[in-house]
């Protein structure tokens, strides 16, 4: 697997560190980065898709309206999306799609009639509701597609998610919408869908999980347990511990972040630097009831007992010992925040109290041409940290953004089409980096020199 490296970002540079040290600051607001030979400047791709470094090349492997091998089409707005090995060579891409009922009448999106028994909730026709994943089995050493065929319909807006140590994707829908609302069943929930699966899988609601605004999810190896995302501007950080190891559909008890002896701590930073950066502050964990929140209040009664308050909890990704996750719009200037949690040792025990995990506001952009609206986030194979931005402007200007362990800034691609890439994710082997175009979808694998970084 690929080195899971921290990183930060200190005053005046951007360092990664060894995960026994910490020391943070700011985004500084000059373009440091701007001389760092890195990969060499971004040549501009002739079919105006996305620039690359020399020696980097990328191939649209899936793209909208693709016939697929199961006689469907490749839906549309492909978000996250996780990469998981089925064998030596061959590696499950499970891909989201955040579409809604409503997409299913618009005809530019290629959707197709679909009535199945496996559907987790269709219209007042029949149909399958739009949103879920699909499959596509990739062979590294031949650099093509072989399979690709949807593996769960009928659920709404599955934003982003996380791979799990036991060969699963977990896909999560950002809605709460409910039956009140003309459908056929509660939504907001997250799905398990296994990087195995041949085809559609049965869709079991993993309801003790939570029903909210979900975001991703990223699980610890050691302990299974299970830490979420919510995308609200007044959100919590959670975490799901199973009964079972690896068993998530037998239950398990939800829980919601606590700045300890800090009640109702507010790291959003929007007044004012409340929470400061490279501050360790030990957090504790308070039990949430009734979590299929029939009234959509988890996150209000969560607070109300002390939570604390996240802005928009977005991408998160599980490093060698500790976890990261964005804030899309925290911070003063609200371009974004990345949060740094290490779970104590004997987290999910009676000996948690006595140990307690820590979270640190591990970066604040002051400036939008260096970071703005982080999402997704992955690690390269030389250890770089690449990072999905996702702005909300009239004319967008997305890249991924690099990271040494130096801390220089670079950009490492930017897309020239008006949407945002998503759902970045390396082979197992470190060779292939697989990101998608959100709209209209396009999946790319990009290959090059990986180890011809220069400084």
């Amino acid at each position: 697997m690929v080195s899971r490296r921290q990183f930060l970002f200190s005053a005046g540079t951007l360092a990664f560190v060894g995960l026994s040290r910490s020391a943070f600051g700011k985004i500084p607001a000059t373009d440091f980065g701007s001389n760092l030979p890195a990969y060499g400047p971004l040549i501009a791709d002739s079919n105006k898709l996305l620039d690359l470094p020399k020696g980097f090349s990328y191939k649209v492997i899936s793209q909208l309206g693709d016939n697929m091998t199961d006689g469907f089409t490749v839906p549309d707005k492909a978000d996250g999306m996780g990469c998981i090995a089925l064998d030596d060579e061959r590696v499950a891409l499970v891909r989201n799609h955040e579409l809604k009922p409503t997409d299913l009448a618009k005809a530019e999106l290629s959707l197709q009639t679909h009535k199945t028994s496996l559907a987790y909730d269709v219209d007042s026709q029949g149909v399958a509701l739009p949103g879920g994943t699909s499959h596509i089995v990739y062979n590294l050493k031949t650099g093509k597609k072989e399979q690709e065929y949807l593996s769960l319909v009928g659920t709404i807006r599955n934003c982003s998610g996380g791979i799990t140590p036991w060969g699963t994707w977990l896909t999560c829908e950002e809605t709460t919408v409910t039956k009140a609302d003309g459908l056929g069943q509660e939504h907001g929930y997250i799905f398990e869908v296994p990087a195995d699966a041949k085809g559609l899988v049965k869709p079991e609601p993993l309801i003790a999980m939570g029903r909210f605004n979900h975001e991703a999810a990223a699980v610890d190896p050691r302990t299974g347990i299970v830490y979420l995302t919510e995308d609200k501007g007044d959100s919590l950080f959670y975490r799901f511990i199973p009964n079972e190891f690896g068993k998530l559909n037998k239950g398990g008890k939800l829980q919601a972040m606590v700045i300890k002896q800090q009640p109702q701590f507010d790291t959003r930073n929007w007044a004012g630097e409340k929470m400061p950066l490279h501050a360790n502050m030990d957090v504790e964990w308070i039990d949430l009831d009734s979590p299929e929140s029939p009234k959509d209040d988890l996150r209000l009664r969560g607070y109300a007992q002390g939570a604390a308050l996240f802005a928009r909890g977005e991408g998160v990704h599980w490093g060698e010992n500790e976890l990261y996750f964005c804030c899309t719009n925290g911070g003063n200037k609200q371009l974004g925040q990345v949060m740094k949690y290490q779970p104590s040792k004997f987290e999910g025990t009676a000996k948690e109290q006595t140990s307690p995990g820590q979270v640190q506001l591990f970066v604040e952009s002051t400036n939008a041409s260096l970071f703005n609206f982080g999402d997704n986030l992955t690690v390269a194979p030389n250890g770089h940290l690449i990072v999905c931005e996702d702005q909300y402007t009239d004319i967008v200007d997305n890249h991924l953004r690099g990271v040494t362990p130096k801390g220089e800034v670079y950009n490492f691609a930017k897309l020239h089409t008006q949407t945002e890439l998503a759902g970045a994710c390396f082979s197992p082997d470190g060779s292939t980096l697989f990101v998608n175009v959100y709209k209209p979808t396009k999946t790319l694998a990009i290959t090059g020199p990986w180890d011809s970084f220069q400084r």
